[in-house]
């Protein structure tokens, strides 16, 4: 991801996701963080993926379908799996 990116997708991400999510963590359900082997273990290691649970939601994670844009939801994935790959630092 090039740093204008990630900075940006950064940003959405604290102001939407990090509620539950901070630091590829998982307040409601601990078993099922954003770290790499928990999204693989998932079957949630996959762009499409994050993007149609990002979009749609899952309860209790509401749907962000009508609340971003549809570049900003694919810009999240990138940033999750990025993060991912990077142990969330």
């Amino acid at each position: 991801m090039d740093p204008a990116a990630l900075a940006k997708s950064a940003q959405v991400f604290a102001g939407n996701c990090a509620s539950c999510h901070a630091g590829g963590k998982n307040l409601i359900n601990a078993q099922k963080t954003l770290k790499k082997d928990a999204l693989e273990k998932y079957g949630m290691y996959s762009k499409d993926k994050i993007v149609y649970q990002i979009t749609n939601g899952k309860p209790p994670m509401p749907a962000f379908k009508g609340r971003l844009k549809p570049d900003v939801i694919t810009a999240l994935a990138d940033y999750v799996l990025y993060q991912a790959d990077n142990g969330w630092q």
